[in-house]
């Protein structure tokens, strides 16, 4: 069983915030080392440790690569899979299955890692088997194994909920490796950045839209293009956890998360970053885009302001900053640039 914990509300014995404690930075290191441990997996390295650092202890640690592949004869994939993992260490769980009324079961069964699809197997519509396995375990990535006549299925699958897929006579063991690699990557850095969520809106924390922005930034310089920034201040969040107690207060947090995603593109960054303190980062916008996010803003605040007797209204104060290439310092300071333009008094209690 797993429980959310919300470790910000926690505080060690001497009164010192959990996420600013040594137990809080262990727990770090163990996940930088099981990022570590995962992506080796992920490549099928031969990591083989000092004889002296062998014990007990660090072999519980390891595990096998849990795959799950429904494939019919000759078997093309399992053979390049066997090859790829020969003498890893620790090396591969392969659940062969050759039906799909046997595969959806066997994924509650082996809860894999990553589930490979043979489409040939599917007496029906191909893509109706997609759906089905994507359905049943949406949070593992899905690799399609096809024919190469069937192509043009194989791109369809991607629509459907498959991540990648590889054509047969091509399942060689670098190509197996390259999409496993990617597949892992992809579980890894999402649970990574699940771990960087605020528990109450579901949007980034400031750490999270710090590491996000920052690869933003990155690529805009790259690319050459421009970014955007609105920072956004609950003025009035204290006021109404007061008078109508925390449920409401969490209920209107959601409520200006919600008015946020509305006036944004899906390649959009958000994050709330203090208790009453939000930003939106706007990618390859330029300054007149700004004004329109946060126009639209407005406006939805004020009809959802409209409806929501017997609460009181919801107070936004925003301001606006532009980075474009020519621009010099760090995505931390473009950020604090804005903020302090925002209200630099209310620039406390940071998530």
């Amino acid at each position: 069983m797993c429980r959310s914990i919300d470790a910000r509300s926690f505080t060690s014995q001497d009164g010192t915030p959990f996420l600013k404690s040594a137990v809080y930075r262990a727990v770090l290191s163990s996940l930088k080392a099981w990022v570590s441990e995962n992506y080796a997996r992920i490549a099928g390295l031969r990591t083989q440790p000092c004889p002296k650092a062998k014990d007990e202890s660090s072999h519980m640690t390891q595990r096998r690569l849990r795959l799950l592949l429904a494939e019919g004869s000759p078997g093309e994939t399992a053979t390049a899979l066997h090859e790829l993992y020969a003498g890893s260490d620790p090396g591969l769980d392969l659940t062969v299955v050759s039906t799909i009324a046997t595969l959806l079961p066997t994924i509650k069964i082996v809860d894999p890692e990553v589930i490979l699809l043979d489409l040939g197997l599917s007496l029906r519509e191909p893509m109706d088997a997609v759906h089905l396995v994507h359905r049943t375990a949406p949070g593992v990535p899905l690799i399609v194994i096809a024919e190469p006549a069937e192509k043009e299925q194989a791109i369809r699958s991607l629509a459907q909920g498959a991540m990648d897929y590889v054509l047969k006579g091509h399942t060689d063991a670098h190509t197996l490796e390259r999409v496993l690699r990617a597949a892992l990557e992809r579980n890894t850095l999402a649970g990574l950045a699940d771990m960087l969520r605020d528990q109450v809106t579901g949007l980034y924390t400031r750490d999270g839209f710090l590491t996000v922005g920052r690869r933003r930034l990155e690529e805009a310089m790259r690319a050459a293009s421009s970014l955007v920034l609105i920072c956004v201040l609950f003025e009035n969040l204290q006021a109404l956890r007061d008078a109508f107690g925390p449920g409401t207060a969490d209920r209107t947090l959601n409520d200006v998360a919600g008015l946020m995603k509305g006036c944004c593109r899906r390649s959009d960054v958000m994050g709330r970053l203090g208790e009453a303190q939000f930003a939106i980062l706007g990618v390859d916008a330029v300054a007149p885009s700004a004004e329109v996010m946060r126009n639209r803003l407005e406006q939805h605040l004020a009809v959802h302001n409209q409806t929501r007797s017997p609460w009181g209204s919801i107070d936004l104060r925003t301001s606006i900053g532009l980075w474009t290439p020519q621009d010099a310092g760090t995505f931390a300071e473009f950020l604090d640039a804005g903020e302090s333009r925002l209200r630099p008094a209310a620039l406390e209690m940071k998530t």
